[in-house]
């Protein structure tokens, strides 16, 4: 049997094991470990010993594909909030809300470490579009992704739901003051010397928090 991963003292004939696995994987599974990442199904690992018996050492296969897990083309795959997929690349499972928050923060980290430009507020209206994406309301979401530990992810995810509550309010704003004036819409945005493209992505952007807002009352 192959000596596993774990048990080998040569560093560099572990990163050699595991390369040579992940290339396999991308040989048989171009659409999952090819050029672009897919998210995995739960019990993949499983799933790739029962289909290739005589093909993967098992340590090996579990430590490689713990390794592509931890990438960051796989996290920006998670992040993306793409469905897990099964080794046929079927969609089978949604990704969980907080597997694509953490996912979102971790790259957001990585990224940061190499950009001199300031990527928090691009994090932060990628923290809202995960929020909507969810179906959750605020404080749902909230609960289910904040950090026991992590108080810096925590202070990320108040800005990101400060900036939606200001941002709905405006909308909010918006969407009354269009009522009250009477106006067709186009008269309205030239009257307050709005775009009309801005006021109707406010108003769409109304529509779909109210669900939110509903379940949050």
């Amino acid at each position: 049997m192959t000596t596993s991963v774990e048990a080998n003292p040569n560093p560099q004939a572990s990163q050699s094991q595991r390369t040579a696995v992940l290339n396999r994987l991308a040989s048989l599974y171009p659409a999952l470990f090819g050029a672009e990442f897919l998210p995995m199904k739960r019990g993949i690992y499983q799933d790739l010993l029962a289909a290739h018996p005589d093909e993967f050492e098992a340590d090996a296969l579990k430590q490689a594909l713990a390794f592509h897990a931890r990438s960051t083309r796989y996290l920006s795959a998670v992040a993306s909030g793409l469905a897990r997929h099964d080794l046929q690349a079927q969609p089978v499972e949604a990704m969980a809300p907080e597997h694509v928050h953490h996912a979102l923060l971790e790259v957001f980290k990585r990224r940061q470490q190499r950009s001199r430009e300031d990527l928090r507020p691009k994090l932060l209206r990628r923290l809202i579009q995960a929020l909507l994406a969810s179906g959750l309301s605020p404080q749902a979401y909230a609960d289910l992704v904040r950090s026991p530990r992590d108080e810096a992810a925590n202070t990320l995810l108040e800005e990101a739901l400060a900036l939606w509550r200001s941002e709905q309010a405006r909308d909010q704003a918006l969407a009354q003051a269009f009522k009250n004036s009477g106006l067709e819409l186009a008269e309205f945005a030239d009257t307050y010397g709005l775009k009309l493209a801005e006021v109707k992505q406010s108003l769409a952007r109304l529509d779909r928090l109210e669900p939110l807002t509903a379940a949050s009352a």
